[in-house]
């Protein structure tokens, strides 16, 4: 019989979440070795995780970071709250996003082994979301907002502007996170869902027995209130309705902003 001891056992448990007959089986099978039984109760996990994958994941927690001008926002998705509430899943969402915005997008696949490791100690279907990084070009100004909710951040904000200050950049972030604009300016939105919209303000106006000389004004008014809900630049600033998002910029513009919603 390999030789290892209850307090092996406890801190096999302790450090991989496993319960005390599972952690005791992973060290007869290799043999008293911690690393080898940390191993192999991972993939046992990960083999039972595999039928978690289909099991709805829309709650999670989302990180910001800015380091040396470069921001980043992440998602990390799980399927309770009580889960996304959690110290380790905070750190861990944190710790990438800190890693994307010093070493790129690409940098969150170095933490794939601690995702399938939280897998095992939390079963739940755990799954990276929406990583997005903004590197402010020279002589630009990135910012953050992120807005937390029963201890946890569930939305996160980037923004870069050209011509404007960081104090700025912000307060147009928290303008971002509670009107949600999905685009910048109109010409961003695509035309065919501009044409669509149109068409059927037109068929609601004609069905309201405007008088036919009125359609065209009457659509193209109900259209402007149909972008605003949808394009930054055409909004009203949401702590003062009477300056508009382009009043308020002055002569600043933004160049680009990411928003990371959970369940979204």
């Amino acid at each position: 019989m390999p030789e290892f001891t209850a307090k092996d056992v406890q801190a096999l448990r302790q450090s991989t979440g496993a319960g005390m007959m599972d952690a005791k089986k992973a060290l007869q099978e290799n043999g008293g070795d911690f690393d080898a039984a940390t191993k192999w109760l991972r993939e046992k996990g990960l083999a039972k995780s595999a039928a978690r994958e289909d099991r709805d994941n829309s709650q999670g927690t989302v990180a910001v970071s800015v380091v040396d001008g470069v921001a980043a926002v992440v998602e990390l998705k799980c399927e309770t709250d009580f889960v996304a509430k959690s110290d380790q899943f905070s750190t861990l969402v944190q710790e990438i996003a800190t890693l994307v915005a010093v070493d790129g997008e690409e940098a969150a696949a170095k933490k794939a082994d601690a995702i399938d490791d939280m897998k095992v100690v939390l079963k739940e279907n755990i799954e990276l979301g929406r990583v997005v990084r903004i590197a402010a070009a020279e002589g630009n100004v990135v910012d953050t907002y992120l807005h937390r909710q029963d201890g946890r951040g569930v939305l996160g904000v980037l923004v870069e502007l050209a011509g404007g200050s960081p104090e700025l950049a912000h307060e147009i972030a928290v303008h971002i996170a509670f009107t949600k604009p999905t685009v910048l300016s109109r010409d961003d939105v695509p035309a065919d869902e501009v044409a669509k919209e149109r068409e059927t303000l037109e068929g609601i106006t004609r069905a309201e027995g405007k008088p036919e000389a009125a359609i065209d004004k009457i659509v193209e008014g109900r259209l402007s209130g149909w972008f605003k809900e949808r394009v930054l630049l055409e909004q009203d600033y949401v702590k003062d309705e009477k300056q508009s998002i382009t009043q308020l910029l002055g002569g600043a513009s933004v160049v680009r902003f990411a928003l990371v919603a959970i369940g979204s």
